[in-house]
Parts: C-alpha cells; sequence; structure tokens
C-alpha cells in the first residue's frame, strides 16, 4: 500500500466535534469550531428570536447565543456544569451555541454517514446534513449555515451591532 493509499483513507474520514443534547449526539465539521468554552453570563437582548440567548464577549467580540433546544423544539433541560458553548462560524458569522456537554471529536468514515430520512426532513430541519452511524450509537451531522435561515442571521446580525453599540456606550 503507498502514501498516496493511506491519503485516500484519510480523506475518507470526516472530523466531528461531536456535543450532547437532550440525550442525543450532534456532530459539526471540526474546521467550523473556533472555540468551546464554559458557561458564562450571557447578556440578554430584547426584541429577540425566543431561541437567541443573548450575547457573550469572547475576548473583545461581540458574539451572539443561541440555545439549540430551543431552536430544535427540544424540552428545557436541567443546566448542569458540563454545559458548554461551542462557538463556531456558520455563514460567514461567529455565533455561539449552548449544547449540554461536549462528548468528543471523532473521525467518522464517510461511508458511515447517511443522509437524513425522507420521514424526518422537512423545512423545519433543513439544519440536518446526515446521520453517522457508529458502534452503539448514532450522531446527527448539522449543517451550521443552516441552523439559522437567512433571516435569522440578518437579525442576529443587526441584534450583534446593536449590542456592540450598547456595551460601548456603557464602557
Amino acid at each position: 500500500m503507498n502514501s498516496e493509499t493511506n491519503d485516500v483513507v484519510v480523506d475518507d474520514c470526516e472530523q466531528l466535534v461531536v456535543f450532547g443534547l437532550a440525550d442525543e449526539y450532534y456532530g459539526v465539521d471540526i474546521g467550523s469550531v473556533n472555540t468551546i468554552i464554559r458557561m458564562q453570563e450571557i447578556t440578554a437582548i430584547p426584541k429577540v428570536a425566543q431561541f437567541v440567548e443573548g450575547v457573550i464577549n469572547l475576548r473583545g467580540t461581540i458574539i451572539p447565543v443561541i440555545n439549540l433546544r430551543k431552536r430544535f423544539g427540544l424540552p428545557m433541560g436541567e443546566l448542569t456544569k458540563a454545559a458548554r458553548i461551542v462557538v463556531v462560524e456558520a455563514a460567514g458569522q461567529m455565533i455561539g451555541m449552548t449544547v449540554d456537554a461536549v462528548a468528543e471529536t471523532l473521525r467518522l468514515p464517510v461511508d458511515s454517514i447517511e443522509p437524513p430520512s425522507p420521514v424526518i426532513s422537512s423545512v423545519d430541519s433543513d439544519y440536518l446534513r446526515g446521520v453517522g452511524k457508529q458502534e452503539n450509537r448514532l450522531v446527527i451531522l448539522l449543517d451550521l449555515d443552516k441552523v439559522l435561515t437567512a433571516k435569522e442571521f440578518e437579525g442576529i446580525e443587526k441584534m450583534t451591532g446593536r449590542a456592540k453599540d450598547e456595551m460601548e456606550v456603557a464602557a
């Protein structure tokens, strides 16, 4: 086996950050993840979508934070010490996503990923990119560019600008 063949094998895997949310596992491309931080105080912003928790100041940058449980219509759970904010780049914008816990980074073979079933696919689930199968669990793969609609991304961008202006005035 030559090194070129080995490269193909390596390239046939996706590297994911896997996190827990309401007793299920979700994965996002590791290249989209900027950082993972402990839960911290989130500054609420009035008149935003119900799934937007508010904003955080991350090393001088204002980052909007969304609650994935609310976004996906999942029941709210108890906030534990394992809860994290996963900061990702989605549609060219940095956003934080609250998750129950970050489980691991994972190399998932491409041939173990199936497209979402038509039974669960709907307009509201466009953000599902596929389902990865592992020995003992399924990992739901998210398309971060579709977790929010274009209109929602636009609203969050405006909200972030408004929050930044308000924080500068307060300083």
